[in-house]
């Protein structure tokens, strides 16, 4: 009931998941992302014990397709799961279960793999996969949401539209983009519109706040009360 992307960009080490579906709130259960390790979704009946259970192999060093095999040796639905994932040498790897509902697939490449269930037809994740590739060089959460718009066009999740989100993490614990449309009649439109938003007002700024190469983060009171000012915003720090 889900298709979603799942990518590395070696240039930046980011892992980002966008994913989308006619369920409510698909990012409390699809994605996942960990620094330095790789990016995973799971869904079609989603467990989401599998996320960090394959994110865990491959930071033991599995490829990605031995991850997934081990986290779903232990789970009697697994002909009801899909799962595909990415690590940080741009491995990929897709498990679509035997009994997901048609139509089911998937598509594996270095840096990125796609897969749905429910889908219209295999040109959604044809056409995801196109619109990703031809979009090389852009910033990774556009050209996911690009890849997004394109399986959409193609038909989508064959009963309609309702969720989306965006997950992407670089160096930190924490992700740098982590956006959810939880119930929308257009949630890929509002996607966009989130990730412009987060695009103007939160990634400029992401290097100022507490990170591992600076755990304070920037804290001159003077200088963001001066910032505060030029905005036109009467605020003052306590003295």
């Amino acid at each position: 009931m889900t298709w979603s992307i799942v990518a590395h960009d070696p240039a930046t080490g980011a892992f980002a998941v966008a994913v989308t579906t006619c369920n409510f709130a698909v990012g409390a259960s699809c994605p996942h992302v960990r620094a330095g390790v790789g990016a995973v979704s799971t869904q079609s009946f989603t467990n989401r014990y599998l996320g960090p259970a394959v994110l865990d192999g491959m930071a033991r060093g599995l490829p990605p397709a031995a991850a997934i095999e081990g986290a779903l040796a232990g789970d009697d639905g697994r002909h009801l799961r899909q799962v595909h994932a990415v690590d940080r040498f741009g491995r990929s790897a897709a498990f679509t279960g035997a009994n997901c509902v048609e139509w089911a697939g998937d598509y594996v490449a270095t840096g990125f793999s796609v897969a749905g269930n429910m889908l219209a037809g295999p040109a959604v994740v044809n056409d995801t996969v196109a619109a990703f590739t031809i979009n090389a060089g852009m910033p990774l959460p556009e050209r996911l949401a690009l890849a997004l718009d394109a399986g959409e066009a193609a038909g989508g999740d064959r009963r309609g539209r309702q969720s989306a989100a965006m997950r992407m993490i670089t160096t930190e614990d924490f992700p740098d983009l982590d956006l959810r449309v939880d119930d929308h009649p257009e949630p890929l439109a509002e996607l966009a519109r989130l990730l412009a938003i987060w695009r103007r007002d939160r990634a400029p700024f992401l290097d100022r706040q507490p990170r591992k190469a600076n755990p304070t983060g920037y804290v001159d009171m003077e200088a963001i009360e001066a910032a505060w000012k030029a905005a036109g915003l009467d605020l003052r720090f306590r003295r």
